[in-house]
């Protein structure tokens, strides 16, 4: 991807934050090439003040200015906040959509014919520079483009492409599941307090306990089930745990929270 592109972001809450920060610890470019518009004034101003970007209240500043545009808005106003900037404006920008349930061609219905468009569903853990982000492309997206995308949504944790028709079950699993993750965490830490541990050094166990199984999991490239038998002794103390946790059917509670949120993904999509 060339590093000197022009980067403009509409929208600078945590997503949109997070991908500035991510773009510049990464030296894709440099702040005076990245151009952000948001409603909020104050917060606009910090960013310029702490990162040296370009900001504006008016969105069209930020599509003239910029080679992609990254719309990191609320899905219901992501239709409003394209009609309200000239369709010229837009014409040869890559458009990059993380608005959450909106879809490929509800989106290209409010752009220039033949726009090239990505769909994006990055995870809230893009504010520690550990997102896992799902990429799908629109009818005239390029794979310049698709690079483009991994490249920026890689600044800030992890990318996987896959066809629009799966997004529903991304936000089921990654775009959800770090709530289900935290609840875990919490659980785990409660165990730990209930059997005399203090509750900032259970937290500390619980919380780095799963990101190290998270992190063997990606790196060794092994199926969980066989990291788990390496922790399994016979008669030991983690068989003992893991019998009680299916006795309550944790398997099958994530597996059901999961469907659930996509079920309802679809339902908000339409």
């Amino acid at each position: 991807m060339d590093t000197n592109m022009k980067i403009g972001i509409i929208g600078t809450g945590r997503i949109g934050e997070a991908l500035i920060r991510g773009v510049l610890a990464a030296n894709l470019c440099q702040g005076d090439r990245i151009f952000a518009s948001d409603v909020d004034e104050e917060r606009l101003d910090a960013l310029h003040s702490e990162l040296g970007i370009n900001t504006s209240t008016n969105n069209t500043d930020t599509i003239g200015n910029a080679e992609t545009i990254i719309l990191a808005i609320k899905p219901q106003i992501i239709a409003s906040v394209l009609q309200s900037v000239k369709p010229q404006t837009l014409e040869g920008v890559l458009v990059i959509s993380v608005a959450a349930g909106v879809q490929i061609r509800a989106i290209e219905e409010n752009l220039p014919a033949g726009a090239h468009l990505i769909r994006v569903m990055p995870n809230i853990a893009c504010t520690v520079g550990q997102a896992i982000s799902a990429i799908s492309a629109g009818a005239h997206a390029t794979e310049s483009d698709l690079e483009t995308a991994r490249t920026i949504f890689g600044s800030v944790g992890r990318v996987v492409t896959v066809p629009e028709s799966m997004m529903d079950a991304v936000t089921g699993l990654s775009g959800s599941g770090p709530a289900f993750v935290f609840q875990i965490i919490e659980a785990l830490a409660d165990g730990g307090v209930h059997e005399g541990l203090p509750r900032d050094i259970a937290l500390e166990l619980a919380a780095q306990t799963v990101l190290g199984a998270a992190a063997m999991v990606i790196e060794t490239g092994e199926h969980p089930g066989v990291l788990k038998d390496m922790v399994t002794s016979p008669a030991g103390t983690t068989i003992r745990g893991i019998h009680a946790l299916e006795m309550q059917g944790l398997r099958a509670g994530m597996m059901n929270a999961v469907i659930a949120a996509t079920r309802r993904s679809r339902e908000l999509g339409g």
